[in-house]
């Protein structure tokens, strides 16, 4: 039986919430102000892996009508991803990505290999992939380690299968007229923003607006005791229409590319 989907970003909310402490007071300055928060899209983060890939992780939302509705490539992060949407447009789109790990180098590629040794033998989680959580004990020195390549798998290695970023459909704001005033309005209440390429990335030429925050720090357990390591930020997009009155609906890769740095611990400084 389908998953309810409703049911399940709720779930992932709840979880996202405790990784992003900073996510409850953005929601509480905007419904302040009268606002009704649609979510434009959720994002997850994987390995390139059969038994944890994209593939694996889509499955409760294709069992639920979603259809892929686009892919992306990031060489230089060594990422692919595809975004999945429903026709019900209040139902949030779901991109994730993954990292490909033959494009690692093998000290890297041993570290990860530590980390997929422990998922469960049969292949079988307890629930949907996406709200499982961290599958695996790892060691702050892995994490290190893996951070120096790619802070996209310390990432992963540190919090697993959750909402890396849920993401505030800015269109659907009634007291903000832009992306801009959205983000003055947040800077002026004391939120830091990913200013990696500029702080709104993208244009409406390329029909897709984005922003975001840095990432809340929280302390993670490791199996070599607790640390403070970026967990998750929240999003802001707003979309423009198509030359032919259609709203975009996909996404921008060189615009992605640099959201992705919102976990980074250089932006925690």
């Amino acid at each position: 039986m389908a998953v309810s989907i409703p049911l399940l970003i709720n779930q992932l909310w709840d979880v996202y919430r405790r990784i992003n402490p900073q996510a409850d007071q953005i929601v509480k300055l905007l419904t302040e102000r009268g606002e009704a928060i649609q979510n434009d899209h959720i994002a997850f983060r994987t390995f390139q892996d059969p038994r944890i890939g994209i593939d694996r992780l889509a499955k409760p939302f294709l069992e639920a009508g979603y259809e892929v509705g686009g892919e992306y490539h990031f060489e230089e992060k060594k990422l692919y991803a595809k975004h999945f949407q429903h026709q019900d447009p209040t139902l949030p789109k779901i991109f994730i990505s993954e990292l490909l790990l033959d494009k690692l180098s093998a000290p890297i590629r041993a570290a990860i290999d530590r980390l997929l040794d422990q998922l469960p033998q049969d292949g079988e989680f307890h629930g949907p992939l996406c709200s499982e959580g961290r599958v695996w004990q790892t060691s702050f020195a892995d994490y290190e380690l893996l951070k120096k390549e790619s802070e996209y798998a310390a990432w992963m290695a540190a919090h697993g299968f959750c909402a890396n970023h849920f993401t505030v459909y800015v269109n659907e704001l009634s007291t903000v007229a832009s992306l801009q005033e959205l983000n003055d309005l947040l800077i002026s209440n004391g939120f830091a923003l990913n200013q990696e390429g500029g702080a709104i990335k993208g244009s409406p030429e390329v029909y897709l607006e984005q922003s975001s925050t840095v990432a809340s720090v929280v302390e993670v357990p490791f199996t070599d005791g607790p640390q403070k390591v970026p967990g998750c930020y929240y999003e802001f997009a707003r979309r423009y229409k198509l030359p032919d009155g259609k709203l975009f609906e996909g996404f921008v890769a060189k615009s992605a590319d640099k959201i992705f740095e919102s976990t980074d611990e250089k932006l925690q400084r």
